[in-house]
């Protein structure tokens, strides 16, 4: 099972759009300031998940969420 997942900075606006096998493993990361592209977000809440069955179907909507189109629906969430 593949993941998309979209967090969001607390402390800055900031939307960080990503895919993984392990959602938790993740975004644990992310808030341990592991990843070197979101360290300076740190912390962050989950804002979107969606689980698939192969990498391709989730690398698909991974690549529309961080579009033009994408984007306009994550922050229509907020």
């Amino acid at each position: 099972m593949y993941y998309v997942y979209t967090i969001k900075s607390i402390i800055k606006n900031y939307i960080y759009v990503g895919l993984t096998n392990n959602l938790e493993r993740r975004v644990n990361q992310h808030n341990n300031k592991r990843e070197k592209t979101t360290r300076a977000f740190a912390p962050f809440k989950i804002i979107l998940t969606e689980s698939y069955q192969t990498r391709i179907e989730t690398r698909t909507r991974e690549k529309y969420l961080k579009s033009g189109a994408g984007k306009k629906l994550l922050k229509s969430l907020l």
